[in-house]
C-alpha cells in the first residue's frame, strides 16, 4: 500500500488489474550454469505471454557522484547492438504485435514485453542480445543524457509534490542510498559520461545478476530451452562486492520545508520501520500492512473518515507501507489541508488518529473488514498476467521466496488487534519521525500544478 504522495512522485509501471478469482498455475524454476535464474509461470486464460528481465541493480547500488546512472543505462539499453541497431528493438516488438518498456527503481531495473505467445522467442532473443552486446556510443549517450535531464525537469523540478518527496527522502535517510532520487541529482547527470554507463553495464548486466520471468500461455520446457539457447551461452562475471548499507537508528524528529509553486500545501510524515526479510517468521511487517489498511485503503478508513469527511480538515489523506524492498522500510501518512486550514492543524489531526489507535486499539469487526480488503487487493491483482510476473520478479530481486505468497496471506489473516497496536506504539513515535511540509508559492501566470502518479523512473521514448 502506497501513500498518495508516493504514488504521485515515484515512477512505476501502470498495471490494469481486473477483479476475478485467482487460478492455480504451474511454476517451473531453473538456474542456468551461468547463474541466470529462470522462472516460468503457466497461465492459460489467454494466448499471451509476458517476458520480464530483472537486474538486481537499482539506484541503491549507485555511488556518490553517479546518481541516476541506473536509469540512464535503462535508456541506453534501447540504443542498439551490432545485430539490432538503435530503435530496432522497439520496432521489432511492435511489428510482432507486442508492447515493451522498462523501469528503474531503488532496488532493481526491469525490462518487459507482452506479446502473443507464439512471438515469445523474439522477445527472449532480443533481451539476450542486449544483455551481452549493447553498444554504448558517446554520440547516443550525449543525446540520451539530455533526454534524462529533461525528464528530471518535467517530473521533479516542475512538480512541487515531487520536490517535496525528494526532500523528504533526503532528510529521512541519513546514510542509506535510498536518500538519492532514482532519476539522479541534476549535477550528477550534468557531469555523467558514457564511461559511467559502460561501467554500470559491465558491473551489473550479467546473467548471474538477473532473473528472467515468463508468465502466460506457454510451454515451460520450450521456454527453458530458449533461455538456455539465448541466455545460457553468456559467461557469468564476478559482481562488485555489496557492502552492508544499514541506516543508523534515528535519534530525534526531523523536519524539512519545501517552498514551491502549488495550489495547496501538503504535510507528509514518515517513520523508520522494518521491511519483510523472513516471510515465514516475520510478524511486524504484516501488522504494519494491516495498520496501513486501517488508516487508509477504502472510503471508510480512519484518515479519510475523520480528516476528510467528519472534520473536513483535508481534501485527501492517506497512509502507506511497502514491505518488499532491499533496503530499510518506511511507514507514511500524508494529507492536503482544505483552504483555510493550516498544515499544523492537519499534522496534529494525523498524529491524533494514530494516538487514538494506540489508546483504543482496533475492534475485531474493523480488523476483520480491513483484513478482507487487504487480502482481496492482493488476490485480485493476480488476475493481471503482468502483475503475476512482476510479483515474482520483485520478490526474487529483493531476496525473498516468491513462493511464500500463501504464507503471506496466512500471516496477514493471523494479525491480531494487539499486534497492530503494538507496531503503531513501537514505530510511529517522534524519535523515528520525519515531517515534510510543502509551503505553496503562487502559481505562475497561466501555469497549472504538475502531478505525477508514479514512483521511481520509467523509460521515456
Amino acid at each position: 500500500m502506497t501513500s498518495l504522495l508516493m504514488k504521485r512522485t515515484l515512477a512505476v509501471v501502470g498495471l490494469t488489474l481486473a477483479m476475478a478469482s485467482p487460478v492455480r498455475a504451474e511454476i517451473v524454476e531453473q538456474i542456468l550454469p551461468n547463474g541466470l535464474k529462470v522462472i516460468v509461470k503457466t497461465d492459460r486464460r489467454a494466448p499471451v505471454a509476458v517476458s520480464q528481465v530483472w537486474y538486481r541493480a537499482g539506484s541503491m547500488d549507485e555511488s556518490y557522484g553517479s546518481t541516476g546512472v541506473a536509469h540512464v543505462l535503462e535508456h541506453m539499453m534501447f540504443k542498439g547492438t551490432k545485430e539490432v541497431p538503435a530503435g530496432e528493438f522497439s520496432k521489432r516488438i511492435a511489428a510482432a504485435g507486442g508492447r515493451e518498456n522498462a523501469f528503474t527503481s531503488r532496488d532493481h531495473t526491469a525490462y518487459f514485453q507482452t506479446l502473443q505467445k507464439d512471438r515469445l522467442e523474439l522477445a527472449l532473443k532480443l533481451e539476450a542480445d542486449r544483455m551481452a552486446n549493447l553498444v554504448l556510443s558517446a554520440d547516443e549517450f550525449a543525446k540520451e543524457i539530455n533526454v534524462v535531464m529533461e525528464e528530471r525537469r518535467m517530473r521533479t523540478e516542475d512538480s512541487a509534490q515531487s520536490k517535496l518527496y525528494e526532500a523528504l527522502m533526503a532528510t529521512a535517510y541519513q546514510t542509506h542510498p535510498y536518500r538519492h532520487p532514482v532519476i539522479g541529482w541534476m549535477d550528477d547527470l550534468k557531469n555523467m559520461t558514457v564511461a559511467d554507463a559502460r561501467h554500470w553495464y559491465g558491473n551489473w548486466y550479467t546473467p548471474n545478476n538477473a532473473t528472467l520471468v515468463v508468465a502466460g500461455d506457454v510451454d515451460p520446457v520450450q521456454v527453458l530451452a530458449w533461455a538456455r539457447q539465448y541466455f545460457g551461452v553468456m559467461p557469468s562475471r564476478a559482481l562488485p562486492e555489496r557492502k552492508p548499507q544499514q541506516e543508523p537508528d534515528q535519534i530525534g524528529m526531523k523536519r524539512v520545508t519545501v517552498r514551491a509553486p502549488a495550489k495547496l500545501p501538503v504535510v507528509a510524515l514518515v517513520w523508520q520501520a522494518p521491511h519483510l526479510t523472513d516471510p515465514a517468521n516475520d510478524s511486524e511487517p504484516y501488522a504494519l500492512e494491516i495498520l496501513a489498511g486501517v488508516l487508509d485503503g477504502h472510503a471508510s478508513a480512519r484518515l479519510n473518515q475523520s480528516l476528510v469527511r467528519d472534520k473536513q480538515l483535508a481534501t485527501e489523506a492517506s497512509a502507506g507501507y511497502d514491505a518488499i524492498s532491499r533496503g530499510p522500510g518506511m511507514f507514511s501518512v500524508d494529507a492536503s489541508p482544505v483552504e483555510g486550514q493550516t498544515v499544523a492543524v492537519v499534522e496534529a489531526a494525523l498524529k491524533g488518529e494514530i494516538a487514538r489507535l494506540i489508546k483504543d486499539g482496533v475492534s475485531e469487526s474493523e480488523l476483520s473488514r480491513v483484513k478482507a480488503q487487504v487480502l482481496a487487493s492482493q488476490v485480485y491483482q493476480q488476475d493481471s498476467l503482468f502483475y503475476q510476473a512482476m510479483q515474482i520478479g520483485e520478490w526474487t530481486t529483493a531476496g525473498l521466496d516468491y513462493k511464500a505468497r500463501d504464507t503471506r496471506y496466512a500471516k496477514l489473516k493471523a494479525v491480531t488487534s494487539e499486534q497492530v497496536r503494538d507496531v503503531a506504539r513501537k514505530y510511529l513515535v517522534d524519535d523515528r519521525l520525519t515531517v515534510a511540509v510543502l509551503d505553496p508559492l503562487p502559481m505562475p501566470e497561466g501555469k497549472t500544478a504538475v502531478q505525477h502518479n508514479s514512483i521511481g523512473a520509467g523509460h521515456v521514448r
